[in-house]
């Protein structure tokens, strides 16, 4: 459970300021930070404003008003009630949650909600409030092993003040599920310190023939998973050193590696099976961020590589996704489709493919953020970085215009998917074995064309053997019949 929460005083400050001086009645947003359960703390880092939706509606709004309830005979006036409450967009704030999620590093998550509004409009409205913050616990997981608790922060007008809620996300939603936590302002962000990671990988997914409806963002996302088991069992090095200890310098760079167990090459035993069609192969590099509390174990800042590191690949597929009808069918697809375009990825079948493939997915560049914090953002191959001002504006509630000398683009070389074809590359049913290891072995890719051609080749030589020596075997008895007469 979070004893207490530790939120960044400049950037609060601000926050309070703006919502003062705009005299709207209400307000919901996000609350970007780190719930540390080594600390057993909360930190807020900042909280960014839910934009309008697309029909440019607020996504919080006050409805009620103040009654005087005047009764006869009554000597006075009675107190003003007050029946105001809050409506929310829940769903757009988890939407909002959704695409924060994608452009924050390692370390800093969305980690709650907060409201501006009334005390009475906060206390008549606890049960819309809880199904927020659950909708965005939903929208925007903190790890794999996620928490359990959340934060409702709320910035009451009148009087003004500020009180912060801990969520549980596994309790009922009632009043009782918001828990009242110690909460203070002070200095977070200058106590982070940054971990920076670059991760090269080359995978090789082969493809079943046994299931005649796989399709390739299917493929693609198993190969992920298999990604993220792999970083599971690897060690890390943190400047150098194997890591059994806390950094000891604050403020600094801190260069991670991480180290791979050895692992059997997969491809090579997918081909010595009968029933794979070919192999997909996705490689490329990813550069990972990370930023947590100096007083927190350098174990959690590898978790948060790690963990980072996946979810950059899932937000690179995911916004390809994006870009197309979900429910657009298959058969939508053009049949004779040569290359893979962003906008197929999600429909493909895989066995409906003639020609070789390849798709290039989104890279990650990182913006200035707050203080020595860098965000990230996904650019497509045709894309350039003006895309991010209004990324950053809409998302992130960040002031434009933006220096673009500051954006950082350390991958260099875009991730790369690339397929063969998996009707003209077909393993057959006997696979030269030693041809395939040797090949293996000489650029460390196989495909059902290289199996196929290595057999031909394999049984040609043999027949050319057999020929030669049973020509020598006959001109052999001819010489030994013409000495003997």
């Amino acid at each position: 459970m979070v004893k207490a929460v530790v939120a960044e005083e400049s950037r609060l400050t601000i926050v309070e300021d703006r919502l003062a001086q705009s005299a709207i009645p209400s307000e919901i947003g996000l609350v970007i930070g780190r719930i540390s359960s080594s600390l057993d703390r909360g930190f807020v880092f900042d909280l960014i404003p839910t934009p309008p939706n697309d029909a440019g509606e607020a996504a919080c709004s006050l409805v009620g008003a103040i009654k005087d309830d005047k009764k006869k005979g009554s000597k006075g006036k009675s107190p003003a009630v007050d029946s105001s409450s809050l409506v929310i967009d829940k769903d757009w704030v988890a939407e909002h949650a959704r695409q924060v999620r994608r452009m924050l590093p390692g370390g800093v998550k969305v980690i709650g909600v907060y409201v501006w509004a009334s005390e009475t409009a906060v206390k008549n409205s606890t049960l819309m409030l809880c199904q927020a913050v659950k909708a965005v616990a939903e929208a925007a997981p903190l790890t794999v092993i996620d928490s359990e608790e959340r934060l409702l922060v709320h910035i009451c007008y009148s009087p003004r003040r500020w009180t912060c809620r801990n969520f549980f996300l596994t309790s009922n939603l009632t009043s009782n599920s918001l828990r009242p936590s110690d909460f203070k302002m002070g200095r977070v962000l200058t106590s982070l310190q940054t971990y920076k990671c670059i991760y090269n990988f080359d995978m090789r997914l082969p493809v079943s023939r046994a299931s005649n409806v796989q399709r390739l963002i299917n493929v693609i996302r198993n190969g992920i998973s298999i990604q993220a088991d792999v970083l599971k069992d690897a060690k890390a090095m943190i400047d150098g050193n194997l890591v059994v200890s806390a950094p000891s310098t604050l403020g600094d760079l801190h260069e991670i590696e991480l180290l791979l167990p050895f692992l059997k090459d997969t491809s090579l035993e997918a081909c010595r099976q009968k029933e794979v069609d070919g192999i997909v192969v996705i490689r490329g590099s990813v550069c990972s961020f990370a930023y947590l509390n100096s007083k927190e174990p350098v174990s959690e800042a590898v978790t948060e590589i790690k963990g980072d590191i996946i979810t950059s690949l899932q937000s690179r597929l995911d916004i390809i996704c994006d870009e197309v009808d979900a429910d657009k069918e298959a058969h939508d697809v053009h049949e004779d489709a040569n290359e893979v375009a962003s906008e197929h990825v999600s429909q493909l079948f895989l066995h409906s493919l003639r020609k070789q493939c390849n798709l290039s997915f989104p890279r990650r560049v990182f913006v200035p953020w707050l203080a020595d914090i860098y965000i990230c953002d996904y650019l497509q191959p045709s894309e350039t970085t003006a895309v991010l001002k209004e990324h950053c504006t809409e998302l992130m509630s960040m002031e434009a215009p933006m220096d673009m000398t500051t954006v950082l683009e350390p991958e260099k070389e875009a991730l790369s998917l690339s397929a063969e074809s998996f009707w003209d590359v077909a393993v057959p049913f006997q696979c030269a074995e030693t041809s395939l290891e040797k090949k293996n072995r000489n650029d460390g890719t196989i495909t059902g064309s290289t199996a196929t051609s290595s057999s031909k080749s394999s049984g040609i030589n043999i027949m050319m053997a057999v020929f030669v020596l049973i020509l020598a075997v006959i001109i052999g008895f001819v010489f030994l019949f013409m000495m003997g007469s």
